[in-house]
């Protein structure tokens, strides 16, 4: 391996778009991806575009909010890979299914560039990218995964790294509050719950300051790790999170970072569902 990684990051956007990562950063994932301090080699994000929609119909408005969008990914040094969505009619000429699926493209190019690689960053939860996933751990090749809803169980397994992408400091942004800034006091941050004492009826959360290469110290009693430990009381978390929910790290919470009164640290206050909370915003 070199001194310095080369790295490829493989986004599924589609993927990401319908499963909770909808307004993912760009530029804080480039920065994600090269926190060891390798090599950006690759970077490939694969999009569905509607040539009907902007062609034949004529929406303007849509062609124009596309162009847009791709060229400011492009700024950010993207190959942006369209992918043209296809219209299935029925036989009085009604659309039943639209589809763009950008797997084949995307698992061929990572195969074909992976000799060329160290790590890959794959953002996606799509499991049937388990057996590329797979291929490209047997040529070598670091595989780290990033998703945020609906994310395959097999696919977590087999990569060598998960990281939940609502968890990574504004990768994707929290728009309904204005200047937040992550890991601040009085900030909207969002992490795991890695203790819950239902008995005393209170727990930790913890939460990721920054984007650092020390990722894997999640230990925060350590100086280097690049986590906090969050008290929080039953009484901050929402009727409708229950306990088998506290007591999973796969299920990830949104809350607000409050010093505490009575000794050194930080509690969480108005504990919810992130990918609820998320959805919610995005509906309105």
């Amino acid at each position: 391996m070199s001194p310095q990684p080369r790295v490829g990051v493989f986004i599924d956007a589609e993927n990401i778009r319908y499963n909770g990562g909808y307004q993912m950063r760009y530029d804080v994932l480039r920065r994600f991806a090269a926190r060891e301090g390798g090599r950006l080699q690759r970077l490939n994000t694969y999009i569905a575009y509607d040539v009907e929609r902007a062609d034949k119909d004529g929406d303007e408005d849509y062609k124009r909010k596309c162009h847009e969008y791709h060229q400011l990914i492009r700024e950010f040094g993207y190959k942006v890979n369209l992918k043209h969505v296809r219209h299935y009619r029925d036989e009085d000429g009604n659309i039943t299914n639209s589809k763009a699926d950008a797997d084949l493209d995307l698992a061929v190019d990572a195969m074909l560039q992976a000799e060329r690689l160290d790590h890959i960053l794959l953002v996606t939860g799509d499991g049937d990218f388990l057996p590329l996933v797979r291929a490209l751990q047997n040529q070598g090749c670091r595989v780290e995964l990033i998703g945020f809803k609906h994310i395959s169980e097999e696919l977590q397994q087999q990569v060598d790294a998960f990281y939940s992408g609502f968890t990574i400091p504004d990768l994707l942004p929290i728009h309904y509050e204005k200047d937040n800034q992550w890991g601040e006091i009085g900030s909207c941050v969002r992490g795991v719950c890695v203790n819950w004492l239902k008995d005393k009826g209170y727990g930790f959360m913890r939460v990721l300051n920054r984007i650092s290469a020390d990722q894997w110290v999640t230990d925060t009693r350590n100086p280097q790790s690049p986590y906090s430990s969050v008290f929080f009381h039953k009484s901050e978390v929402d009727h409708g999170i229950e306990d088998r929910h506290l007591m999973s790290r796969d299920f990830v919470f949104e809350f607000y970072l409050q010093p505490s009164e009575q000794q050194d640290g930080l509690i969480a206050t108005n504990i919810r569902d992130a990918y609820k909370v998320n959805q919610d915003h995005k509906n309105k």
